[in-house]
């Protein structure tokens, strides 16, 4: 049987609920309306918002300017996925670049705004905030203000903005479509990266080698340009962070994620330190069960010798993540099932597609989209009960607006892990052959290792790239330098890293796109684990609770958030709770 047939058919998204097509005459009208709109904003409001918050109108430029975010993040959702859908296509990629650069136009009438509402006296803000209109918007006004230690000239802010398309905006793209271009001979056989990813997970070592001597030979072939974008993009964020005032190379992420500096600080310490008990424990014990005194890098996330293997099809992964979270809560699973009912993810791998998997909220007055490469992995499972976490997420948090549906990082990846923690607790409940537990269970602290350890282990690789950055240019050389002892302190003796491993940060988008994103996979699973335990120690009234958080958005501080459940991630031992979960799946996993 071919592996089409053993996954079932495969859902493509419909992308027809933004527009019917690049060329449908509703995103030219729409771009059209939203530069018209975004003139005659700058027309009504540039220069009198101090005015109107006297007048206790402040609230009609704000809902104008919502408006406006809305439909703007509408046409650039709708192109951003057309472009993931093919990134080698010269079409989409040509309608991407068009739709980035108008929207920049647009927003240039729109930059003052934030800016002008940031020169606005405190005592002048907290009157306008007494208009009950106004004060719907006092989450985003206060997050805005945030930024003002950090606001530039008008003039300087403009100039920042316009060039950022031939700028870091230019630079992403070129790592896109170098990547998505990218083909790795497999014994004769060209593959894309996604595929090619895969054999790493094979069931046979010779495969698995396979796998990464091409992965290797490729990223070799290209490190010159993926070395190129890093040092230019690390030299990007000096220059602003400079500008803008932020001492330490993560400052900005810390700001834009609304977390504390010493919060991330205690987080990259609690796991740093955990290494030992952590991945250097895993390690060697799945490196004693294939008989070895060191895994090759290869076999790091090899399924174990004696694992049962198959390919697990589409619809068995729907029903099964549908199930988990309806036995968590039926509303849950009611909102989930509209991302399958409704072509609302598309799961296909295909040549150009953009690698891995999102979930993009696009706009409050749509909905969200899933890619996925499915490939009928315990693993995809996962990745599909993660991204659906993400989904419903958004779906619950849309009703705040435009303004406040996007969450901070801190809380983004709560629902996704919950929801993986939810259908993998419903499967391994469900098996009962200790061969099959065995190999659940070193899935899942696999899984975790690879959001805690593997994650804070990219956060230190980045910290140490752009503070060495700020000294001159990089060489691939020392990049790779750079990435091994990063990648030896975090995965420990039992990891043996072969040649051509050093070259294997080259394919990591997180760096390109979303500098420091990393540690919020870590802060997410950690802060996941600890409410896993306080949902299973009180299970009545958790639901509630777990829905007011991921239905707030953007509207409240984490801290807010977690007061609910009794957690404070300033707490030290918040960290060592969870982080503690993983410790005790490996201690089971020693005993089996």
């Amino acid at each position: 049987m071919s592996k089409a047939a053993e996954l079932g058919p495969l859902p493509e998204w419909n992308l027809a609920d933004l527009y019917a097509g690049v060329d449908a005459p509703e995103v030219a009208s729409d771009l059209a309306r939203a530069d018209r709109d975004a003139r005659a904003f700058a027309e009504a409001y540039k220069g009198k918002l101090e005015t109107l918050a006297r007048q206790n109108r402040l609230a009609e430029a704000v809902e104008a300017y919502e408006a406006i975010d809305d439909l703007t993040g509408r046409i650039g959702s709708y192109a951003s996925l057309v472009y993931a859908t093919d990134t080698t296509d010269p079409k989409g990629a040509k309608f991407y670049g068009d739709v980035q650069e108008k929207l920049t136009d647009v927003w240039s009438h729109l930059l003052f705004f934030n800016l002008e509402l940031n020169r606005l006296d405190d005592g002048v803000v907290d009157a306008a905030l007494a208009d009950p209109r106004l004060a719907r918007y006092r989450p985003f006004i206060e997050d805005t203000r945030k930024e003002k230690p950090h606001q530039l000239e008008d003039r300087v802010e403009q100039l920042f903005h316009e060039k950022s398309v031939t700028g870091r905006g230019a630079w992403n793209r070129l790592f896109d479509e170098t990547m998505a271009g990218l083909r790795f001979d497999v014994n004769g056989e060209k593959l894309t990266l996604e595929p090619t990813l895969n054999l790493l997970q094979d069931g046979d070592g010779a495969v698995r080698k396979t796998g990464a001597d091409a992965l290797a030979a490729t990223f070799r072939a290209n490190v010159r340009t993926f070395t190129l974008i890093t040092n230019v993009l690390a030299k990007d964020k000096e220059i602003s962070d400079r500008w803008r005032g932020f001492a330490d190379v993560a400052d900005s992420r810390h700001l834009a994620n609304r977390v504390e500096g010493e919060v991330v600080d205690a987080l990259v310490s609690a796991v740093r330190a955990a290494y030992p008990r952590l991945s250097h424990r895993y390690y060697a014990l799945k490196a004693r069960w294939f008989g070895m005194d060191a895994l090759n890098h290869w076999d790091r996330n090899a399924p174990l010798p004696s694992a049962p293997t198959r390919t697990i099809p589409w619809d068995e992964a729907r029903e099964t993540v549908l199930g988990a979270y309806g036995g968590f809560a039926p509303k849950m699973a009611d909102i989930a099932r509209r991302f399958f009912d409704e072509r609302w993810i598309d799961a296909p791998t295909r040549p150009g597609k953009a690698p891995g998997a999102f979930a993009h909220p696009t706009v409050p007055s749509a909905h969200p989209y899933v890619l996925l490469n499915y490939l009928g992995r315990p693993r995809d499972v996962m990745t599909l009960a993660h991204e659906l976490g993400h989904g419903v997420h958004q779906v619950l948090a849309a009703p705040n607006g435009a303004l406040m549906a996007p969450t901070p990082l801190t809380l983004a990846e709560t629902a996704s892990v919950f929801g993986e923690m939810l259908t993998f607790r419903a499967m391994l409940a469900k098996t009962v052959d200790p061969a099959q537990r065995k190999a659940m269970l070193a899935g899942k602290v696999e899984d975790m290792l690879n959001t805690v350890v593997r994650q804070i282990a990219f956060y230190t690789f980045e910290r140490r790239v752009h503070e060495e950055r700020r000294g001159g240019e990089l060489t691939s050389d020392r990049l790779n330098a750079i990435w091994l002892e990063v990648q030896t302190e975090s995965l420990g003796p039992s990891i043996r890293f072969g040649d051509g491993y050093e070259v294997f940060w080259t394919y990591i988008p997180h760096f390109i796109h979303s500098p420091f994103y990393v540690y919020a996979y870590a802060f997410g699973d950690c802060l996941v684990n600890s409410l896993y335990a306080v949902y299973e120690n009180a299970a009545d009234g958790f639901a509630e609770r777990y829905f007011a958080l991921l239905s707030a958005g953007g509207a409240k501080p984490y801290g807010e958030l977690l007061a609910p459940f009794g957690l404070d991630a300033r707490d030290p031992a918040f960290w060592q709770n969870g982080l503690g979960l993983i410790e005790r799946m490996i201690a089971e996993l020693e005993t089996l």
